[in-house]
């Protein structure tokens, strides 16, 4: 009865304007601020700005590809305010220039008077034995949370490292996640800490077997993962009552809940464990009673909203238009609510005194857990990227998963071709690119390179269509058809745009096995002209007539306006514009070719308002058709019957000479990092269009990450494919 009374007074108070604060700002002017969010949430936002309140401040949404954008975004004053956890903070308090504030907290309804969203304590039991303080704790018997979490796991990983109670975490043969999980091992003589200890099943079974103690105290110490009993905040204390436990990693607010005791606003409940046979062991290795006030290790801050200094003089207004938009979306259950403001039935909006998101994160000890690190040395994973492009998506992809606990780190190191970028992973200057399978052929064939992650695309898992690509009103009904015709490629030694089309004109005898070299018989076949980019580098040695047929049709960067449109004709990368799979489609789509060449998923994913771009806004999928290898032409959603060939994804390929324990860690950092964001595209986009550009890094339509452990049946039809292809190539 009592806590339904307390939320009624508080959904009241915010109902009549809320927090007693407010009302003393009282403004004639209408002030306008602009909330920034991801594009997906654009609708909701805009339903949020529309409501009618008792502020006459104006929400204007802003969008961006993700939050670390809108960062970008308020930081240059082109946005106001955006939603943030305590990892965005730590990205803008690392931004150089940076001018954040916090002026807003996320609370809980249960604990509004809280001065963080929950704290990490130790729990023992009150006569445990510690004759050498903090440093006895070598040999207990530990219960977490789960691996990898906050309270259970990377706060005393961290803290631990700090006091020097734990050793090294640098062993070079281990990745970053096994050096952590051997300095447990060796801590705690047995311990319960569940969960997926790499998200590769092989790899994550290989550590339970050889770090068993650190699962002896779960309830099923062979499966050591979610549900457990003795895992999750209560859990740990469970293990530590009922399960052997000497020392429990958990929150403030579950100790409290436990043992019976009042939590904020929520009375104490019967409980049948007694807090005086506890303690919390304080990390100076002294200890307070469970009844009494916590000694924390470290606390993890509220979620907030954040603004630039030059809004802060207006910052009065943002708080009451906040607090009047929660009262609002409260009442109406309204959907923007959790979607836009991240408040909920149990959360509310909190006034924070004015703080730079640094001092925000180190009043809570928490910097350092989000730069939980295992050096020095420090190791990093080296992405090779081709372009300026692909160099600021790298970038921005290394900050938002070291601030989200990937490790090891991500660099980036620019060069300039694919090519290049196979040679020097090679030579052990940069350790991953992603290419497609006809690239993946020539890293294993010629620089000594292997696959080890491969993209996902949806239903379809790690495989992708081929298809060749015709205007609905065109005439063309066969491949025959198209002698003489003017065609668009994604690129020279591409899958989609180069090997596909030529295996398919090769079965069909349109091109004689003996009509060598290829590149020849594809130029004398399109007689009107192509646009295949990469066609003239050097280093494929077409000759030089035949390269110019093939890049006749190329148009460098037609959207510039400075007359060096030219300067990039033909170009490996995106400075040409029909470069790669929306390339190609546009080079149809702008009349500059008949057919395009591309994968099946190009015509949908920029047709029907997918595309914002100006040349593909209008562009309706159905006046597209797909041309059939075996004659006809199908709907573009037909593509399972009318393709060219059914081809394995674009992997990420690395170096055949390193070690096991470093291919495990390469593949757990992409692996965590795609399971993070794939879910989390709104925190940061790491699949899908990059600043208006496309296929950096990965894919666009991509929708996670494998790790490669046996060779597929279609990357075997597709080794058949690449054979006859390079039949008459003798580099080959």
């Amino acid at each position: 009865m009592k806590i339904s009374v307390i939320l009624l007074l508080l959904t009241a108070a915010a109902a009549n304007g809320a927090w007693l604060h407010h009302r003393r700002y009282k403004r004639s002017a209408q002030h306008e601020f602009r909330y920034c969010i991801a594009d997906e949430l654009m609708q909701d936002c805009n339903e949020m700005a529309s409501q009618i309140t008792k502020s006459t401040a104006k929400i204007v949404c802003i969008s961006a590809r993700d939050r670390q954008e809108c960062a970008e975004k308020i930081q240059q004053h082109e946005a106001d305010v955006g939603v943030v956890d305590p990892e965005d903070m730590y990205i803008g308090a690392k931004m150089e220039n940076e001018n954040f504030a916090i002026f807003e907290e996320i609370v809980t309804l249960e604990e509004p008077e809280a001065e963080f969203r929950y704290e990490g304590v130790a729990v023992i039991h009150k006569d445990l034995k510690l004759e050498n303080g903090i440093k006895s704790i070598k040999g207990l018997k530990s219960c977490h949370t789960g691996v990898g979490r906050n309270v259970g796991y990377k706060i005393p990983i961290t803290k631990l490292k700090k006091m020097g109670i734990i050793g090294t975490l640098t062993e070079p043969n281990l990745s970053p996640r096994e050096n952590e999980l051997n300095a447990f091992s060796k801590l705690f003589s047995k311990a319960c800490i569940v969960g997926n200890w790499s998200p590769d099943p092989k790899i994550d079974r290989k550590l339970k077997q050889k770090y068993p103690n650190l699962c002896e105290l779960c309830e099923e110490p062979e499966k050591c993962n979610y549900p457990d009993k003795f895992s999750g905040y209560e859990g740990a204390l469970r293990c530590l009552a009922h399960n052997g436990g000497e020392i429990a990693w958990t929150k403030v607010i579950y100790v409290r809940k436990f043992f019976g005791l009042p939590v904020g606003t929520t009375p104490a409940q019967p409980s049948n464990e007694n807090p005086e046979d506890y303690a919390y062991l304080c990390p100076d290795g002294s200890r307070v009673p469970i009844t009494g006030t916590a000694c924390r290790w470290a606390a993890r801050p509220w979620q907030g909203y954040m603004t630039n200094t030059a809004v802060v003089k207006t910052i009065d207004e943002l708080r009451t238009k906040i607090a009047n938009l929660y009262a609002i979306g409260s009442k109406t259950q309204a959907t923007w609510l959790k979607k836009i403001l991240e408040l909920t039935e149990k959360t509310m909006p909190r006034e924070q005194k004015i703080i730079s998101p640094g001092d925000y994160l180190d009043k809570a000890n928490y910097t350092d857990v989000v730069e939980r690190e295992y050096g020095p040395p420090y190791k990093t994973i080296r992405f090779c990227v081709i372009n300026k492009d692909e160099l600021h998506k790298c970038q921005a992809l290394s900050r938002a998963a070291f601030s989200r606990e990937v490790r090891p780190r991500f660099d980036c190191i620019l060069k300039d071709s694919v090519v290049d970028c196979l040679k020097i992973i090679r030579d052990n200057g940069a350790d991953i690119i992603t290419v497609d399978g006809a690239f993946v052929d020539k890293a294993k064939k010629h620089y000594n390179l292997k696959p080890i992650v491969s993209e996902l695309y949806g239903p379809l898992g790690g495989s992708y269509y081929a298809v060749a690509v015709v205007r609905k009103n065109s005439l063309y009904k066969s491949f025959a058809d198209l002698k003489g015709a003017k065609s668009c490629h994604t690129g020279f030694g591409r899958t989609a745009g180069y090997y596909a089309p030529l295996y398919t004109l090769l079965k069909q005898n349109l091109i004689k096995a003996d009509q060598c070299p290829y590149p020849n018989a594809l130029a004398d076949f399109f007689t009107g002209g192509s646009c295949m980019p990469g066609a003239k580098d050097p280093i494929h040695k077409i000759p030089e007539k035949t390269a110019e047929k093939l890049c006749s049709l190329c148009g460098g960067n037609v959207d510039a306006n400075d007359g060096t449109s030219l300067d990039s004709k033909c170009n490996f990368d995106y400075t040409e514009s029909y470069y790669g799979y929306s390339g190609a489609f546009r080079c149809l789509v702008q009349g500059k070719g008949d057919v395009a060449f591309v994968k099946h998923y190009t015509v949908p994913g920029n047709t029907d308002g997918k595309n914002p771009a100006p040349w593909a806004v209008h562009l309706k999928s159905e006046d597209y058709e797909l041309l059939c290898p075996n004659g006809g032409r199908a709907p573009v959603s037909d593509f399972e019957k009318c393709n060219l060939a059914h081809v394995p994804a674009h992997m990420v390929v690395t170096s055949n000479t390193k070690t096991d324990a470093d291919l495990d860690e390469i593949r757990s950092a992409l692996l965590q990092a795609s399971t993070f964001f794939s879910k989390n595209s709104h925190i940061f986009k790491m699949f899908g269009p990059f600043n208006g550009k496309h296929d950096l890094l990965f894919k666009d339509f991509t929708t996670g990450l494998v790790s490669i452990n046996e060779v597929s049946e279609v990357q075997q039809v597709y080794s058949d494919l690449l054979a006859m292809v390079n039949a008459c190539d003798k580099d080959e």
